[in-house]
């Protein structure tokens, strides 16, 4: 290896070890990350999955896509979930062992960056809402890709921040965003990471590349109360307000200032909110 190639890869591996997850496992990050299922956060990836399939399911989070993932692969499937936190799995198995899943669903601490499987593990990889918060994007979906089995899929979806869109116009918001987008990105990661997931695959060395996009709804006086309030806690309380302070970016009055924007938000009887997240199925 020349030395040139010996400063890239040095380069690369300090990346993905000093990203850091922005929303950290606060209550209020595990009530948003609960909601999600296979139906509202993985459609696009379940007319691919077929009873007997092995599925890795990387950044698992408390695992209810996981639990799905494992219905749908169902009989004869397997789900092997794994998750850089070590607490987040243990919620995690709680979950799909009431779910009666426990026989199809193994768990383990693992790096997206060097996964700790043979190559050609798995018939089905995916990962959501994670590629936007790791170091280097780019090496996870190699890596995603080598443990990937020939014909198999490597999917992902993430959020796109600056294309998160609400009515009405509210003092705060749009500086609770520009916060954000500013916090995450200096933890290392890509806020605005749906609109580079293309470009990020096709890096990774993938040719056979189809992309969708769909988006989360909050439009019903219970979904954006839920909404609000689950923003508003995690602005104030969650590891995203101690990094925000920590690194500069803000002073807790700002973040209460932005909790407040969220709560009165939520409380119009015309709230709407959409998430626009991208989508890619690769072919291994």
């Amino acid at each position: 290896m020349d030395a040139t190639n010996a400063a890239a890869n040095a380069a690369t591996d300090a990346a993905s070890k000093t990203a850091v997850y922005t929303h950290g496992h606060h209550e209020s990050v595990l009530r948003s990350h609960r909601w999600r299922t296979a139906e509202n956060s993985a459609a696009y990836l379940i007319g691919e999955l077929r009873p007997g399939m092995a599925v890795l399911d990387v950044g698992c989070g408390p695992g209810t896509i996981t639990a799905d993932l494992a219905e749908l692969v169902a009989p004869g499937g397997r789900v092997t979930a794994v998750d850089a936190a070590e607490d987040v799995l243990a919620q995690a198995l709680t979950y799909v062992e009431e779910r009666g899943l426990g026989g199809a669903v193994s768990f383990a601490v693992a790096d997206v960056h060097a996964l700790d499987f043979p190559d050609d593990s798995f018939d089905v990889v995916h990962a959501h809402q994670v590629l936007q918060h790791v170091g280097d994007p780019v090496r996870a979906l190699r890596e995603m890709r080598r443990v990937c089995r020939p014909g198999g899929v490597v999917a992902a979806r993430d959020a796109d921040y600056a294309a998160m869109t609400w009515y009405p116009a509210t003092p705060g918001l749009d500086g609770w965003l520009d916060l954000y987008r500013r916090v995450a990105r200096a933890n290392g990661g890509e806020p605005d990471g749906g609109r580079h997931l293309r470009a990020w695959a096709r890096q990774a060395g993938f040719t056979d590349v189809a992309c969708s996009a769909t988006a989360w709804c909050f439009a019903t006086p219970e979904e954006t109360a839920w909404w609000s309030a689950l923003w508003a806690d995690r602005t104030k309380a969650s590891a995203y307000a101690d990094t925000a302070v920590r690194g500069g970016h803000a002073t807790p009055a700002d973040l209460d200032a932005a909790a407040h924007a969220w709560h009165a938000w939520g409380t119009s009887p015309d709230a709407w909110f959409s998430v626009l997240n991208a989508e890619i199925l690769c072919r291994a």
